[in-house]
Parts: structure tokens; C-alpha cells; sequence
């Protein structure tokens, strides 16, 4: 065990429990199953109370105990303590009781949740000696490793898939690491840095770092409970492209019951997928404990994992809380993208519109009541994609400098049939 592992006490097997030394390292030799940061829950209970939390500055680090980092966290100390939002008007329109939106579009610094995972695998990747880090990545991840990266002084390599949102593969080049683009889709592109991972003495986010890197999803929950008064919400419904967010959600709410922090409670959580990329919504109504690997075919390129890697384990999650999964069309996705942001002012990627059009089928279905309360977790912002609304968003009118002309065009607009 490392002489000075903070509140961590090993890597353990999330299939047969044996137990690892805290490295980088992030699969059990003796079945291949995942492997996952376990706690000191006792030592965290005597330092993590409601108080000590909120006496602490205002980002993700707040909750530094149930991070897994060493020492103190040296990259993305401003990551996180996003908005949660009462939305009122989206209820309204979408015929629930009650709404919240955790805002993950506006996180500091790249516009997305991947700025959590981000800073716990960076900080954790220097404290093991690492000076060069990589992802393999759908667009967000490849944002937020070239972006700290360079704020660390880290030299960076991402991969992704070759078409990619240009406004996201600008968002990865201005920052001056490597991007790499890879003529084909993203499991593609994970298996190639699979083997790069194991010839390159470099820190793999998403690889080698992995059981740290997915733990920085928890401070999404985390953050939620404590926005909410310290109370777990009853509905959570969570966008999936490896399935890995929704299960760590769920663990961060298990944690705030485990350690006193939130009462007891049975939160439901709910998988978001895109129909063009939907191989665990696919499983889970159809009652399946395994997915069906698929070729992705959609707008949600951040979602278009067709073998997501933690797809077992979200759909285990699912079933346990007693949630659905759902998933929405490339034009449900757009829908859902307009009727976030002429409700509550929010313009979401595409991931977000996965996530508010699941929502409506769900509440629809009766899967999460009409009477009840829900969180709808936003992970990325629409100015990263926008591509996929271009020439559905509205078009402008033009006129010239006249107001003869403008007053000739509000009136042709108050006397225009109204908008479906």
C-alpha cells in the first residue's frame, strides 16, 4: 500500500474482490474485471461532515475525502459546485410535479462534467510520476485532458474519432497537445489506445488511470445532495455513453447515506441514450442483464460508445434502484436541445437533449410519476455542437435599416399562424 494514500486504501476487483496496490492499474489479472478505489469510510466519517463540507471554497474538491487523490488535488482546484436549477417552466411543459437541472454545461473549464474526471486523474497521474497523459475520447474528454493538461504543464495526446464536431477538435487543438484523429469510431479508437497503454509509459485517463478518473463522476452526486438541502433526490435521470456517470452517480448517493450526510432513501435512476447508439436502454427493456454491442449511427457523438464499458454494471444499477432506460431519435434529440432552452434559458450538446427527450418519454410512460421529483443531469454545452441544430434553430429576418420596415415585420409576425 503507498505510504501516504490520503483516505484510499487499495484497488479492488469489482468482480472477484481481490485487492491491488494503489497504481496505475485498472484490471484484475485473475478475471479481467474492472478494478475500483476502495475507502476508509471510518477515518472519512470523523473529517466529512455537512459542516466541514460547506465551510470549504466552493468546487468539487469540497468532498476531497471520497476523491481519490493522496495528497492535496493539484489540477481543476476551480472543477465543479455547478448550478442546480428549479425548473419550473420545463415541468410545466414536460408534466411533472417537480424539476432541477444540474448545469454541467457551464463547468470551469471546458464546458463539461468530463472537467471532473479530468482533475482527479491529472492530480493523481502527478502524484504517480507521470508527466505525459492521454484519452481515447468522443469529443468532452479530449476538451478537458488538453485544457488541464496544459494549465498542469502536462504533455498531452488525444485521440478521437476523425469526425468529430469541428468545434469540438478545435476545442482540443487551441490548447497545443497532440490530437490525433483516427479513421473510425470510438471503440475503435479505445483499442488502439489500449495498446499504446501498454507500450507508452503515459497516464490513459480512461485506461490505465480509469479507476480514478470514473471516481471524479461522484462529485456530480455528491454536489446534487447537498444542493438539495442534503436529501437524495427520487429521480435521477443520467445521459449514457459508457454507462459510467449513471453508476458512479449512484454510488455518490450511497456514500452521502453511508456516511450521514443525506437520510435514507430508494433513488431511482434513469439511463438516457440516443436510438442511434442505444445498447443498454436496448437491454434494460427488453429485461436483459448484458448488452448487445452496436455500430453508432446518431447526432450524439459524445453518446456513441457502441461496447460502453461500464454498460453491465449501469444496467445492475437500473434494476437495483428500481429505474428505466429510454432512448430518443436524432430529431427527439433536437427537441429536446429547443424545448431545454426556450424553457429554462440553457443551451445543452447534444447529450442534453438525449437527457431532457428521455425525461419526457419516461414521465409519459409513468416510469418517474407525474407527482414526483427529478434531477436532470446536463453534461456538456451546446456550443460544442453545434452542427447538429444548425437549420433547426430557427432562421433570422432580416430587414433594413428602417423602422417602417420593422414595424412592417412585427406586424406579419403577430398576424402569423402561432408555432405548434
Amino acid at each position: 500500500m503507498e505510504k501516504h494514500a490520503g483516505f484510499m486504501k487499495a484497488l479492488k476487483c469489482r468482480e472477484c474482490g481481490r485487492e491491488y496496490p494503489l497504481t496505475a492499474n485498472h484490471v484484475c489479472e485473475f478475471d479481467f474485471g474492472p478494478l475500483e478505489v476502495v475507502y476508509d469510510y471510518d477515518r472519512i466519517r470523523h473529517s466529512l461532515t455537512r459542516a466541514s463540507i460547506q465551510a470549504r471554497p466552493k468546487s468539487m474538491w469540497r468532498f476531497r475525502e471520497l476523491l481519490p487523490v493522496a495528497g492535496e488535488p493539484t489540477v481543476g482546484l476551480e472543477v465543479g459546485c455547478t448550478p442546480l436549477l428549479k425548473a419550473d417552466r420545463l415541468a410545466r411543459r414536460l408534466g411533472i410535479r417537480e424539476l432541477w437541472i444540474k448545469n454541467d454545461a457551464v463547468n470551469y473549464p471546458t464546458l463539461s462534467f468530463k472537467d471532473r474526471v479530468v482533475s482527479v486523474a491529472l492530480s493523481r497521474a502527478k502524484e504517480l510520476g507521470f508527466t505525459t497523459v492521454a484519452c481515447a475520447s468522443t469529443g468532452n474528454l479530449a476538451n478537458s485532458v488538453a485544457a488541464n493538461a496544459a494549465a498542469a504543464g502536462l504533455n498531452a495526446y488525444v485521440f478521437i474519432p476523425s469526425d468529430l464536431e469541428q468545434s469540438k477538435v478545435v476545442n482540443s487543438l487551441i490548447y497545443g497537445g497532440h490530437v490525433i484523429g483516427i479513421k473510425g469510431h470510438y471503440d475503435e479508437v479505445n483499442r488502439l489506445c489500449a495498446e499504446i497503454a501498454g507500450k507508452y509509459p503515459w497516464a490513459f485517463v480512461n485506461v490505465n488511470m480509469r479507476p480514478y478518473y470514473a471516481e471524479g463522476s461522484k462529485s456530480m452526486g455528491l454536489e446534487i445532495v447537498e444542493q438539495l438541502g442534503w436529501r437524495i433526490p427520487a429521480h435521477t435521470v443520467v445521459c449514457m455513453a459508457s454507462g459510467s456517470l449513471l453508476t458512479k452517480i449512484y454510488k455518490s448517493y450511497q456514500e452521502a447515506m453511508k456516511l450521514g450526510l443525506a437520510p435514507e432513501a430508494r433513488p431511482r435512476i434513469h439511463g438516457a441514450q440516443a436510438t442511434g447508439c442505444s445498447p443498454i436502454s436496448t437491454a434494460q427493456k427488453a429485461g436483459m442483464d448484458f448488452f448487445k454491442p452496436v455500430k453508432p449511427n446518431t447526432i450524439a457523438k459524445s453518446l456513441a460508445i457502441g461496447t460502453p464499458a461500464d454498460g453491465f454494471y449501469a444496467l445492475r444499477v437500473m434494476k437495483d434502484t428500481g429505474g428505466s432506460a429510454e432512448d430518443v431519435s436524432d430529431d427527439e434529440i433536437r427537441d429536446g436541445i429547443k424545448l431545454l432552452a426556450e424553457c429554462e434559458g440553457i443551451f445543452a450538446e447534444t447529450a442534453g437533449g438525449v437527457t431532457v427527450g428521455v425525461a419526457r418519454k419516461l414521465i409519459a410512460s409513468g416510469a418517474i410519476p407525474a407527482d414526483d421529483s427529478a434531477v436532470l443531469c446536463i453534461t456538456g454545452n451546446g456550443l460544442k455542437t453545434l452542427d447538429a441544430v444548425v437549420g433547426h434553430a430557427g432562421y433570422t429576418r432580416e430587414i433594413r435599416p428602417s423602422l417602417r420596415e420593422f414595424e412592417a415585420l412585427l406586424d406579419a409576425e403577430e398576424h402569423a399562424p402561432a408555432r405548434a
